[in-house]
């Protein structure tokens, strides 16, 4: 329930994939992933943009409603940075938010996108990802993970590179919950499948 799980499943491309692995999760004790704590999409209608909002703008934004945008990460994540600045040689570059977070024990940088995700955003967060393993890494730590936060994606593109293998992570977001209809019909269905695969099998032994 803390982690809004139905709610979550029901506005996802793969309601069921999400709801298997949760519970899949949840029946090995202690067991913590990346794909367990990234969500995808995230829902940021809190951030009250308006519709011609800018890159700078949803960042302000975010900050503005730290606390609540925590909520919507999950529970683990503690905000490290904005904009943290990356020297590599005689150029500058610089990262949207930094994150920690506490159950994976990894720092987690996160790129704000506007439009859709393109592969050179891939390449990006790499170069992101191997400065803080360099520099900001610290003893006893995993490896950073990259989470990708854009308007859109194409998932082939997202499976050829393959991503999900990986400490890239691709999600999208939006700026206000899908109509209430399509929200119930799949939230509905979304618990008749955890159910289905939380009930203890029918069959009975022969004497």
């Amino acid at each position: 329930m803390d982690g809004l799980l139905f709610e979550r499943t029901a506005i996802a491309k793969q309601p069921t994939a999400v709801v298997a692995q949760t519970l899949d999760a949840r029946r090995d004790e202690g067991l913590v992933t990346p794909d367990l704590v990234f969500r995808d999409p995230y829902v940021l209608d809190f951030l009250h943009l308006p519709a011609d909002f800018s890159e700078a703008a949803l960042e302000a934004s975010i900050l503005r409603e730290l606390e609540t945008f925590l909520l919507e990460l999950g529970s683990g994540f503690t905000f490290v940075a904005r904009q943290k600045r990356m020297s590599i040689g005689a150029d500058d570059y610089y990262l949207d938010l930094l994150f920690f977070h506490r159950a994976l024990r990894a720092l987690v940088a996160i790129d704000l996108k506007l439009g859709r995700f393109d592969a050179r955003d891939k390449g990006q967060m790499e170069i992101y990802l191997r400065w803080l393993d360099r520099y900001e890494r610290q003893p006893g730590e995993n490896p950073p993970l990259g989470l990708i936060l854009c308007a859109d994606k194409n998932e082939e593109q997202i499976e050829l590179l393959e991503l999900a293998e990986g400490s890239i992570r691709v999600a999208s977001y939006l700026t206000e919950l899908p109509p209430r209809e399509l929200l119930e019909r799949k939230l509905l269905e979304s618990i008749a499948h955890a159910r289905a695969l939380n009930r203890p099998s029918s069959k009975r032994h022969r004497r």
